[in-house]
């Protein structure tokens, strides 16, 4: 069968679409700021990321919010062998 959807790289993404990631909202008892977070690394390009989490923090957001476990997105994030400019991005805007 073929596939319905290509796949797009390097797309470019405007204001809104980053922002929109500000709507996104887990399906179970999650931290929304948390999940936000890890949506958008999951789905940015470090630059996008770095426009997401300007936004974030305009919202008064937590950059340091929690998953159940405990962790926070840097720290995950930094245990991933690309994450090195999202961690930094994180960590500039008070990730700890």
């Amino acid at each position: 069968m073929k596939k319905d959807k290509q796949k797009v790289l390097d797309e470019v993404w405007t204001e809104d679409h980053v922002r929109s990631f500000l709507n996104v909202r887990p399906h179970d008892e999650s931290n929304e700021d948390f999940h936000m977070l890890l949506k958008a690394y999951q789905s940015m390009r470090a630059s996008d990321f770095e426009l997401f989490v300007r936004f974030f923090g305009e919202q008064n957001r937590n950059i340091n919010a929690q998953d159940r476990e405990g962790r926070t997105a840097l720290e995950i994030i930094s245990g991933h062998r690309r994450g090195g400019d999202y961690a930094a991005i994180l960590q500039a805007a008070g990730a700890t």
